[in-house]
């Protein structure tokens, strides 16, 4: 039976994964990863653009128009206000190799 790889779930274990497998320090990986997630946080704020991270996705600023919802509650119509959210989309390949398709 083929042994399970095991994927870190937790950013100290990723940023352990990252060191071991480009052959740097942790202090090195560390740095790689924040300035991966400032481009990320910088490309989102485009809202036109996003920003594509190839093999992942994209991520991006979407508008969201105001509208009317319900309390699940009480079911009374309340009025919700219109909001930015940040929406990060999966590539086809990445879905593919997740989903197996």
């Amino acid at each position: 039976m083929a042994k399970k790889e095991v994927v870190p779930t937790t950013k100290s274990g990723i940023l352990a994964a990252l060191a071991e497998a480009a052959g740097i320090t942790k202090k090195q990986a560390v740095a790689v990863y924040d300035k991966l997630v400032d481009i990320a946080i910088k490309g989102a704020k485009q809202e036109e653009k996003g920003l594509t991270l190839p093999a992942i996705g994209k991520v991006k600023l979407v508008k969201r128009p105001a509208r009317t919802g319900r309390n699940p509650a009480t079911g009374e119509t309340i009025k919700i206000k219109a909001k930015k959210v940040v929406k990060i989309v999966a590539c086809k390949a990445f879905k593919e190799a997740i989903l197996g398709k």
